[in-house]
């Protein structure tokens, strides 16, 4: 449902991204962890469309991101981090607005909508400004706006930054259960989220991956995985690499 088929992106001669290569069947959450300034967020905008690689090939449920991008992007919900909302328009508008975007309209959208705003717990602030709600609701309305459309594959980019530690048990429940029928993708610096919704875990390290499995591979408890995680972002473990991609 997702593929990254050697993605390669360069700024100059700096590889951000280098021979990027993995796949994400359906029903499998998989977290997507590294250091800041690894390639994370650069190796996910260009699974979804929004940067082109300098070569490779991006699929999303085997559509080429690059020669389809409408028929992609019709089966992905993306958050991105700190992704932009229209801070005068109330959550119940920006949410029929995203949705009108996404060809819903009439009884479909009101139905998608209740039940988005239902699944993030956004009752509370349907009807304010998206410029005057806290980051922890900003980051759920976002949420909201990518699951809005019911799509296959999620692709989110830190999905809990900002929440507080009950909201993050919120969205991690609900990552889950969306886990059951839905591939996804999430990226995270934070070990204790991968051992909580992942069962899946890709670690990529100065643009290349160095270790891709299950996430038990990474280290049974809090303490080993930590110990791994600096294994894994030392020169030598980058150069050396892990299990194959």
């Amino acid at each position: 449902m997702i593929t990254a088929d050697r993605l390669t992106r360069m700024y100059g001669a700096f590889y951000a991204v280098r021979d990027v290569s993995f796949s994400i069947p359906r029903g499998q959450v998989a977290a997507f962890v590294g250091p800041n300034g690894a390639g994370k967020s650069t190796t996910m905008l260009m699974l979804t469309g929004l940067l082109a690689p300098t070569s490779g090939v991006a699929r999303i449920a085997g559509v080429d991101v690059a020669t389809d991008p409408i028929a992609a992007a019709e089966r992905l919900g993306f958050l991105p981090e700190n992704g932009p909302l229209y801070d005068d328009m109330n959550a119940r508008s920006l949410l029929r607005f995203f949705g009108r975007a996404r060809g819903l309209s009439g009884a479909k959208l009101s139905e998608r909508l209740e039940a988005v705003v239902a699944q993030c717990r956004l009752e509370e602030v349907i009807g304010k400004p998206a410029g005057k709600l806290s980051k922890g609701y900003r980051q759920r309305l976002g949420l909201a706006q990518a699951l809005l459309h019911d799509p296959d594959v999620l692709i989110l980019d830190e999905p809990t930054a900002g929440l507080d530690p009950n909201q993050i048990d919120q969205v991690r429940r609900l990552l889950r259960e969306l886990g059951k029928t839905k591939t996804i993708l999430l990226s995270t610096h934070i070990l204790s989220e991968v051992r909580a919704v992942a069962q899946r875990i890709v670690f990529i390290n100065q643009g290349r991956i160095v270790h891709d499995g299950p996430t038990e591979s990474l280290g049974g408890d809090q303490e080993s995985m930590e110990r791994r995680f600096l294994e894994l972002t030392r020169g030598e473990a980058a150069i050396a690499g892990g299990a194959p991609a």
